[in-house]
Parts: C-alpha cells; structure tokens; sequence
C-alpha cells in the first residue's frame, strides 16, 4: 500500500503542515510518498527527502506549477493517482482549495480535516464545530483525505533518506492565474505554527487598545497575535489575525484569551491548546469552562500588571 501526500511550499522551503500530514499517512501504513509540484522547487524536494518516515519523493517542476493553482495541481494528482490507495493534504487553504477538486474527478468522497487514524479506511474527524467527533469508514478504493495539523505531530524534517524522481507535467489548463499576492510582513511567530499566542476580543473595544495593551505582552512572551472574529468583524485587527472555526486552528504550548467571551466558534479553534489563560471581567463567560487558568479582572488593569510582572 502506497500513499501521497501533497507537499505544502513556497518553491524556497517546506511547509510544516506537510509534516503533520505525513505523520498522519505514517500512521495509516504503508510506503509514504510525497509529491512536490512547483517551479525551480529542487531545495523543497531535498527538504522533502529528509523527512522521516518517507519512502519517495516525486517531482514536478514546471512554470505552471509555480503558484500551485489548484486546477493545475488538482489534475497533476489525479492524472497520477493510480497505485495510491491514499491521497493526502494539509487541511490549509491550499489543501481545501486543491482536494476537493481531486475528489471529485476521481469520483470518490473526501475525508476532511481527520484528527485521528482508527486504521487504513477509518477516521475521526470533528463535526458541529467540534462538538463531536464523527467515526468515518470509507470503502472507496482510493482515499482523498485532509489532516488537522493540530491533530497530529509534525514528522522529523532530518534523518530520512528517500529518493528523488522527476514526473512529468501535467498540460498547463490555464484556467485560472495568480495575479499577486499581498502578504501580511510580521516579527512574530506565524499564527499557525506559534507555541505561544495572545488574542484580544471584542473586549478591547478598539484598535488602538488592541495594539496598545497587548503588543507589550506579545512582545514579552515572543508570542503571535491572534484574535476572535467579534474584533476582526469589529475591524481591530485584519482577518489574518482570527482564530475559530471560520479563521485559523490553533493548538499552541500557552493560548492567552483577552477580552474574549468564548463563542462556540471561537472554542472550535483553540481547544486542543495545551494550556488556556483566560482574562475576562464577566465571571460567567464561556471561555473559563475550557480555560485552564482563568483571572476574572479589567483587563485594562490585568494585563499592564501582567506586563510588568514579566
């Protein structure tokens, strides 16, 4: 039994969802395959071959594969899904965007966002904003599968020795094209991929305070900035920034909650970190029935002192 799973890049450096994925194909069984499509991606290919646990490593370098369109690479996956019982992505944009896509074509299900393996044709995956966990059985021949990073731990991105080949390209279908990117340029951790994360509510009632009471704390802990959608809505921070089920999905060694209140959507996005802070003044705010720690206070005052503790 061989699986693929699909290399998340930048044509420069692997992602480390693409390590939680192949840990989550490691745990299914079988030779691990990973596919790196991109253009003049052969440093990404390498880091590829490093990984632990990884049988092969196939690449498809061309211009069209540059900015990893998902029509493009959608049908460079299915044109090369024969033999693989599993087909495996991150459960990021690139993943959501490409997968389905693959699903489709090869006309099977998708299993999206499992955060366990049961064995090879059974998965956990969260349903009702995780609320519950759904057990899903698949006896479709060919699996199409996406992973919640924070379900599984990354693999060893050394020690692995697999081989290199090159796959030839699939037909350019030009349907559609990356016109540019705008990209949000920060200090700080990555929100994603952060241990430490400090997020700010509709608590903080402005901008301006958003910035001015926790950028210090941030800056104190090397911690990434997150935030609910109520202060995203609120237009306090850009929507980079939001954590939940409609946003990013966070599972970081210390997740500090500021001014958040604990919507259901919110919790959906940061339960699974490892330890909870929660400052509120409302004693009765969902957030301290998942929080590890709580501190009923004005956080104009607790986080100052916070602050200056540190």
């Amino acid at each position: 039994m061989s699986l693929l799973v699909i290399a998340e890049h930048d044509n420069a450096s692997l992602k480390t969802a693409t390590l939680n994925a192949v840990t989550a194909a490691t745990k299914i069984g079988g030779d691990v395959h990973i596919l790196v499509a991109g253009s003049g991606c052969g440093a990404v290919a390498e880091q590829a071959a490093q990984v632990a646990g990884v049988a092969k490593v196939r690449v498809a370098d061309a211009a069209h594969y540059a900015d990893q369109t998902a029509e493009n690479l959608a049908a460079l996956i299915v044109a090369n899904a024969s033999g693989y019982s599993h087909i495996i992505a991150p459960a990021t944009s690139n993943g959501k965007n490409t997968l389905p896509r693959v699903a489709a074509l090869l006309d099977v299900a998708q299993i999206s966002e499992i955060i366990s393996v049961v064995d090879a044709d059974t998965f956990v995956r969260p349903i009702y904003a995780g609320n519950a966990l759904a057990t899903v059985k698949s006896s479709d021949a060919t699996k199409v599968i996406t992973v919640r990073t924070t379900g599984f731990d990354a693999a060893a991105n050394s020690g692995g020795t697999a081989a290199v080949e090159a796959l030839a390209a699939a037909a350019d279908l030009g349907q559609s094209k990356l016109l540019g990117r705008e990209l949000t340029k920060s200090a700080r951790p990555e929100l994603g991929a952060a241990k430490i994360i400090v997020s700010g509510g509709r608590g903080m009632g402005s901008g301006e305070n958003y910035h001015k009471v926790l950028e210090p704390l941030a800056d104190k802990l090397g911690a990434a900035m997150g935030a609910s959608r109520a202060a995203v809505d609120a237009g306090f921070v850009p929507n980079d920034y939001q954590v939940g089920q409609t946003g990013k999905i966070v599972a970081p060694q210390l997740y500090i909650a500021i001014g958040i209140s604990g919507a259901i959507q919110h919790l959906a996005g940061m339960k699974d970190s490892k330890v909870i802070v929660a400052i509120n003044k409302d004693a009765d705010a969902p957030i301290f029935q998942v929080a590890d720690y709580g501190l009923v206070a004005d956080l104009f005052t607790a986080v100052p002192e916070l602050v200056a503790a540190l």
